[in-house]
């Protein structure tokens, strides 16, 4: 790993140095560590350099169970697998809080029957979308009604019949970044296509995949189910190539009649749960700094990216910071359940914690949930005076390659219903340039982890984890100025 850790400290000390050619400065009132917290600080992050437990956790995780598609007999392994995975690693108070789920499975195939019929008869490679009903017995076949983006659909008249026994097909592209930017433009279609083409009449929808590679990989996904309502109509995503081309047939002119046979659907009411395990703090053990990833995956893949990769990065990072000896505050790592269909594990666990009246008690969380290239950028969402101790913890970090973002940042998906409810977050945001090639696809899977680079990962992690709980920092905003707002 020394090359690697070589490139990093030579790229942070351009950051360092662009940082005083702009007049970057720090405020006076700029926090100190004390020379204690900074020396287990960096002695953390060089042995996390060197070590290779996240990957190693990862590919346990992987190779034993694979898929873990949520509520699924797979998840349940993989539950089961978290619980004894954190006991070896000599993680306290390990449990399962169990929740009620609704179970979707696309029932057959990862991928449908789906072929083009006319002109140019061919298969295509496509997959159900999370929420998808199933065609009727026997298939169907209906003309594709081309619409060039998922604004093209939402403007054509509803009053129109002209999505009225059809498919439709939107065909919106995503663009990369590395901070992932365009996915949520792109993603529209993947959510409400097919609410849009049910209320015009139509018997289906197609949507080119909310992904950014040219492989002939379909990416799944989940869909919205606004008010609750669900889908009537069978909604799959299409390769990109096989998205080309219905692009090119469609700009031919001619007529395109597609035949699709699926089986997915909703199967009834399953139990789910979140995986936890702490390190209980040494001097504040009731404050809470919630960090993890979520355990399910979509049943395409094996999950490595999306999110074994921060569930082993995550654990790692308290494994290493136990080593070390016991911070002042707890550090609780949760394995959530169900993230992939709606956030469902990190809604019950927020909501068991109002009930339980421990939402005020957790002072800080993230989430590793965005694959395992190396850590560019620290984000947080915390109260004003708190700012200076992340914008120093930034300092410590340069030398991994990481800049400091804003304070108006989130903490990952599940941190949402906590940070909801008032609790502050942090972000150690990774480089997803290539992150959608192999996102919700087959070919989301352990080889595509560097180990070198997920050891940066943990070393930025275990710097941060550090750091948050081993402070009396308050880094809410106080109960009065809150209340004045």
């Amino acid at each position: 790993m020394t090359s690697f850790v070589s490139s990093v400290r030579t790229m942070a000390g351009a950051v360092v140095s662009l940082g005083l050619l702009t007049g970057f400065a720090f405020a006076q009132d700029a926090h100190e560590f004390d020379e204690e917290t900074l020396r287990i600080a960096h002695e953390l992050a060089e042995t996390a350099l060197e070590s290779d437990l996240a990957y190693e956790i990862t590919e346990s995780l992987t190779t034993e169970i694979g898929p873990r598609l949520a509520g699924t007999p797979q998840e349940a392994r993989a539950r089961e697998w978290g619980v004894r995975m954190m006991t070896e690693l000599g993680f306290e108070n390990v449990r399962i809080e169990e929740f009620e789920l609704d179970l979707w499975t696309r029932g057959r195939s990862i991928y449908e029957e789906v072929a083009i019929v006319s002109p140019y008869p061919q298969e295509l490679y496509a997959t159900s979308l999370g929420g998808a009903a199933a065609t009727p017995e026997g298939g169907l076949e209906a003309e594709i009604v081309f619409f060039d983006s998922f604004d093209d659909l939402i403007a054509s008249d509803d009053s129109e019949d002209a999505l009225e026994g059809k498919l439709a097909f939107v065909n919106d592209r995503m663009v990369a970044a590395r901070n992932g930017e365009g996915y949520g433009w792109a993603n529209r279609k993947r959510q409400t296509a097919w609410l849009e083409a049910e209320n015009r009449g139509a018997v289906g929808v197609l949507i080119r995949s909310v992904g950014t590679s040219s492989n002939r990989f379909a990416h799944t996904g989940m869909m919205s189910s606004p008010g609750g309502q669900t889908a009537n109509i069978p909604a799959l995503a299409v390769s990109a190539p096989d998205a080309d081309q219905i692009e090119r047939i469609h700009e031919s002119g001619e007529t395109i009649t597609v035949r699709l046979q699926t089986y997915a659907g909703w199967r009834g009411e399953v139990i789910s749960g979140n995986v936890i395990g702490e390190i209980v703090g040494s001097e504040a053990p009731e404050e809470v700094v919630i960090i993890g990833g979520h355990l399910d995956s979509w049943d395409t893949g094996t999950g490595a990216l999306d999110d074994g990769a921060g569930v082993g990065i995550t654990m790692a990072a308290a494994r290493l910071i136990m080593e070390q000896g016991r911070p002042r505050r707890t550090i609780r790592v949760v394995l959530f359940g169900s993230e992939e269909v709606g956030l469902v594990g990190a809604r019950a666990y927020a909501n068991a914690r109002m009930q339980d009246g421990t939402l005020e008690n957790h002072v800080i969380g993230s989430e590793s949930d965005f694959g395992a290239r190396p850590v560019w950028r620290l984000t947080s969402n915390v109260a004003d005076h708190a700012v200076p101790f992340f914008d120093a913890m930034q300092v410590e970090m340069q030398h991994l390659g990481i800049l400091r973002g804003g304070n108006e940042g989130g903490g990952g998906p599940d941190m949402i219903p906590l940070q909801a409810m008032g609790m502050p977050v942090a972000r150690l945001s990774q480089n997803g340039e290539d992150y959608f090639n192999f996102h919700h696809t087959p070919n989301d899977t352990f080889d595509k982890i560097v180990p070198e680079e997920m050891a940066q990962n943990v070393a930025a992690w275990t710097m941060f984890t550090w750091m948050v709980a081993d402070t009396d920092m308050d880094f809410r905003e106080p109960v009065e100025a809150a209340a004045s707002e």
